[in-house]
């Protein structure tokens, strides 16, 4: 598998997965994986792809998230996490990883918003307890169909 297909494939993934699975490393030092909302996802957050198309990075992920949650304390603890995306009908998947970090820029959250999120975030965009979690992924692991391709991505912004 030639890395650009792996890349064009990996984003296709980003656009499509029904969710998107984050892993953290707990107080403990050990792995926690949940599934999480693909604000990535063309289908379910059309409202987002002006954003994400104006990025500079194309493998960028923003995570919405409580600041109170267990997501965060992990991150402020060790940023390092891992997104996986995937296609299970096919057996395809694409994980990023890198150092997150916690964003609290009104501004940003004002562009990943969505009214019906006021059922977790109470106050609305401006509740302190809305948070992003911002990952400019800095390596990447494609698999499909028995190969696997694992490649940098660059430097953490």
């Amino acid at each position: 598998m030639e890395l650009e297909e792996a890349k064009k494939m990996g984003l296709e993934l980003m656009e499509t997965s029904k969710a998107a699975y984050l892993t953290t490393i707990d107080p403990e030092g050990f792995p926690i994986t949940r599934a999480i909302f693909n604000l990535k996802n063309k289908e379910q957050f059309p409202e987002f792809s002006r954003f994400f198309q104006k990025q500079s990075d194309e493998f960028l992920i923003f995570i919405s998230t409580n600041t109170s949650s267990s997501k965060t304390v992990h991150i402020k603890k060790n940023p390092a996490i891992c997104v996986y995306y995937c296609d299970t009908e096919d057996f395809k998947g694409f994980m990023l990883g890198g150092l997150a970090d916690i964003i609290t820029d009104l501004e940003i959250k004002k562009e990943i918003w969505l009214d019906w999120w006021n059922k977790y975030y109470l106050k609305g965009v401006e509740d302190p307890d809305y948070s992003l979690i911002r990952l400019h992924p800095t390596h990447a692991r494609f698999y499909y169909k028995l190969n696997q391709l694992n490649f940098e991505l660059g430097q953490s912004k």
